[in-house]
């Protein structure tokens, strides 16, 4: 376990291709959370790539999740932290006795417009605000 995750809280945001909706709760959750919380992401089966729309709304917010890539959730980042965080990858998602579980049911915005995609993102930011707050860590620009 890295100093870091054993002194601060911590998240894993879980979904499938971990390409659009636990990409944007990452992006967020770095956002706010500055150096108060660590956080990570991964998918069950990975995408080549990101969801550009995903991309495209986190970018309306100001926050640029660009050179993020998609990757595969390890055995490592479950172990290492709280909280697991997941968004529609049902029984495909990691299970570790002792850490904190969330399942947040989100639409899926793959193959969806701009305009579709804006509440998704907009409903993951209010969730991951009030992540940080049970936290403790008072969100940064909230």
């Amino acid at each position: 376990m890295s100093e870091d995750t054993a002194t601060k809280p911590s998240a894993l945001f879980l979904c499938v291709h971990n390409a659009g909706r636990s990409q944007m709760a990452l992006g967020f959750f770095k956002h706010y959370a500055g150096e108060g919380a660590i956080a990570y992401s991964g998918g069950s089966g990975p995408a080549e790539a990101l969801n550009p729309v995903a991309v495209e709304a986190m970018a309306e917010k100001g926050i640029d999740i660009s050179s993020e890539r998609p990757k595969r959730w390890t055995d490592a980042m479950v172990r290492e932290v709280d909280n697991v965080i997941s968004m529609g990858c049902g029984d495909t998602c990691p299970y570790y006795p002792g850490k904190k579980y969330e399942d947040w049911i989100l639409d899926d915005p793959a193959g969806q417009g701009i305009e579709a995609v804006r509440p998704i993102r907009d409903e993951i930011e209010r969730r991951v605000l009030a992540l940080l707050r049970e936290f403790g860590v008072e969100p940064a620009g909230a």
